[in-house]
């Protein structure tokens, strides 16, 4: 995921949070906004439906936090009902520079509800909390310690697959920007304006020429070429 995509954020969207269509109409990047949902949303609910396991909500409901101070964002979650939520920071979407990459955002968001990254998430977390407490019963550590070794594991637990679940949201993101009319590939020209994390030890995210690569090989796959 990229700095402009953090996918698997558990957290709901705070006060202030507002409906795309209620406060992006004014400024053309507010208008090309509201093309790529009307767009993208049927293709990734469908997809959903097509793909998801029986049960989990498809109907996506695609946010904007209009707050000017916040940096340029977006996430993916579910409200208390297991509604799957897609939040865009108004800058995130002032930063764009096309339509194709608000499109791949989105469709990198909606993959990670599609791919039950959040669930697997919080599996993983649980995991490792576990972990941590059974080391620290082990050892005799106090109630203190226990607590401390009990999340760190759980937050090594959460990064366990972060790197797989990114590119797992980045190949299915892709082919439904692809599936809605927009270009996955120059989408992606949000990794040339952000730092690059290589792989970084414990990293979330994985190189950016190792996502522009998946995301090429999907679209080279769609589109019936050789991938390379």
């Amino acid at each position: 995921m990229i700095t402009a995509a953090l996918a698997g954020c558990v957290q709901m969207p705070g006060a202030g949070m507002a409906p795309t269509a209620a406060i992006m109409r004014p400024a053309p990047p507010a208008n090309s906004f509201v093309e790529v949902v009307e767009r993208v949303e049927p293709v990734a609910e469908g997809m959903c439906r097509a793909s998801a396991p029986r049960g989990v909500n498809c109907d996506l409901e695609i946010m904007v936090d209009p707050r000017p101070d916040q940096q340029p964002n977006a996430f993916q979650t579910v409200d208390d009902r297991g509604r799957p939520v897609v939040v865009f920071t108004l800058t995130l979407i002032a930063a764009a520079q096309n339509a194709d990459e608000i499109a791949f955002v989105l469709g990198h968001e909606a993959a990670h509800h599609i791919a039950g990254h959040i669930p697997r998430r919080q599996q993983t977390a649980a995991e490792g909390a576990m972990l941590g407490a059974v080391f620290a019963e082990a050892t005799g550590a106090d109630q203190a310690t226990m607590a401390q070794l009990q999340r760190m594991g759980a937050e090594l637990g959460a990064r366990r697959f972060s790197k797989e679940f990114e590119l797992e949201a980045d190949a299915l993101g892709a082919e439904i920007t692809w599936r809605a009319g927009f270009d996955p590939v120059r989408g992606t020209g949000f990794f040339d304006r952000l730092p690059d994390p290589g792989d970084q030890f414990l990293g979330s995210h994985p190189a950016n020429a190792q996502r522009r690569a998946q995301v090429a090989a999907v679209v080279a796959q769609l589109e019936g070429w050789p991938a390379y």
